[in-house]
């Protein structure tokens, strides 16, 4: 078919999709497989040209170890068992709309002006809503979803410019994965029974 690739990338789409995959499950063991895809991430996209994705690879790792903690301690000291799926609050969206927002056009201008991307602004946009996405993620809110698929959606024509054929297709990947997530993580809401109790939706 023309494509060029290497181990590197081959070995990001085989760890990605497993993770994404885990993650819809809601297995915990998404977190150390998606650290070692992130790893591969950096030695992949910095060549590219792709600086802030490479740099989202190091902030994901960081994001990782604290999903991994919050997942199993419920997010809080003193708080017993696994953290639920939820609902995103008004706050929370503002908060996260507001910080995405400032922090891509930083990025952007940043970008711009001391490397030589060619594609600052949809490196700096896929940058912002992956953080976003992966915070939601961290903390189980279905929402996060909708910021991967936003992603994907950039990504898949992004990563196609760059040539880096097998991560398009990985992100396409992505983008069925991440809806596959929305329905199986909207299917584990909890919801009041007819006489207020809450139980998980089937």
């Amino acid at each position: 078919m023309g494509w060029q690739t290497s181990w590197t990338e081959i070995l990001g789409f085989v760890t990605g999709a497993l993770c994404v995959w885990l993650v819809a499950r809601q297995h915990i063991a998404n977190w150390p497989i998606g650290i070692a895809n992130n790893i591969f991430f950096i030695a992949l996209f910095y060549p590219a040209g792709l600086y802030a994705d490479a740099g989202l690879q190091i902030v994901f790792i960081a994001l990782a170890a604290y999903g991994w903690w919050s997942w199993t301690h419920g997010g809080g000291p003193g708080t017993v068992g696994a953290l639920q799926v939820r609902r995103s609050t008004a706050t929370e969206w503002a908060a996260l709309a507001a910080v995405g927002a400032v922090g891509v056009l930083g990025l952007t201008l940043l970008l711009a002006r001391v490397t030589d991307s060619t594609v600052p602004f949809w490196d700096a946009l896929t940058t912002g809503l992956s953080l976003m996405a992966t915070y939601g993620q961290c903390r189980k809110l279905v929402e996060s979803w909708w910021l991967w698929i936003a992603a994907d959606l950039v990504y898949i024509p992004l990563y196609v410019y760059k040539g880096l054929y097998l991560t398009s297709l990985l992100y396409a990947v992505f983008l069925a994965l991440c809806v596959a997530g929305l329905l199986a993580w909207r299917g584990a809401l909890p919801v009041r029974g007819a006489h207020g109790t809450r139980r998980v939706a089937a």
